[in-house]
């Protein structure tokens, strides 16, 4: 199954206020591994960048003014998404965002139908507890040690490992494959041979039968006694 972990840095908080993207962050994951192809693109957001916006991402007006508009991306963005399941952390922030861009250059909008969001997963398996992406990365120990700052690329890298998690870990992924089934006959585990161990018998002691018939002798009508009757 093939999913995109999806990530946005933008000028601020809502589009209705004329914010806009300035990172598209793709992570294309198969089987909820990632795969290692990724779509990544700086944008020129046509406006200044707040310090508060550039605090969090590092993304400056100066560094983003010779990138490339939406409108010059939108096609490549789309290609590489395809009819694929969104994973996107917080999902109705990002997706306000990517559907206000594709909304001002005249293509359809994505649906909430096709998007998992990794935040509701997250409050949904651990009740009450933290479930920012820090804090969910430090709960499964993922590495945090490149993330000085947001950056889209780098925090769907990220969501694509925590939801990996979500959904049961890497060993949810483990495949069985057949190792030496040829000349043996047997079903090998991960690369590893299964050793056959034969069978073992354990008989009762003479005593241990004795003080088992002893036991039964001590119980009144037994259920087995009355199906060994002979019928009449």
């Amino acid at each position: 199954m093939r999913e995109i972990a999806f990530d946005t840095e933008t000028t601020g908080l809502d589009p209705a206020s004329g914010h806009r993207i300035v990172e598209l962050g793709c992570v294309e994951m198969v089987d909820k591994i990632r795969t290692g192809r990724t779509f990544q693109r700086y944008l020129n957001p046509q406006r200044n960048v707040p310090a508060e916006a550039e605090a969090v991402h590092g993304l400056s007006t100066a560094f983003l003014l010779n990138k490339p508009l939406f409108s010059e991306v939108v096609e490549a963005f789309l290609e590489f998404v395809g009819d694929s399941p969104l994973v996107i952390h917080n999902a109705g922030f990002d997706l306000k965002f990517i559907n206000a861009e594709l909304g001002q250059v005249g293509f359809q909008t994505l649906t909430v139908e096709r998007v998992v969001d990794t935040l509701t997963l997250a409050r949904r398996k651990f009740p009450g507890a933290p479930a920012s992406l820090d804090a969910l990365c430090k709960r499964f120990n993922i590495d945090l040690a490149s993330r000085t700052k947001h950056g889209a690329l780098l925090d769907a890298e990220l969501l694509a490992d925590v939801y990996l998690e979500l959904c049961g870990g890497r060993q949810a992924s483990i495949q069985l494959v057949d190792v030496g089934a040829a000349e043996t006959g047997l079903q090998g585990t991960l690369g590893s041979k299964r050793v056959e161990i034969p069978l073992r018998a354990f008989p009762a002691s003479a005593e241990e039968l004795a003080a088992h018939r002893s036991f039964l002798a001590q119980l009144k009508n037994p259920l087995w006694a009355k199906l060994l009757e002979p019928s009449e």
